[in-house]
């Protein structure tokens, strides 16, 4: 899959490397961002931590 997905990105190879670099950065970014924070929710490992002021 992931050599189907380089294959068809355009450019030389140097450009192809900075496009897949920046396509993971931005798939880890959204996952911290967004799915991780809705799974805490639902997960029974996380702790239900309070703070108060």
């Amino acid at each position: 899959m992931y050599g189907w997905i380089f294959a068809h990105l355009p450019g030389p190879l140097w450009v192809r490397i900075i496009i897949a670099v920046v396509l993971v950065v931005a798939v880890v970014c959204l996952m911290v961002e967004y799915l991780f924070p809705w799974l805490a929710e639902y997960s029974p490992l996380s702790p239900n931590v309070t703070v108060d002021e």
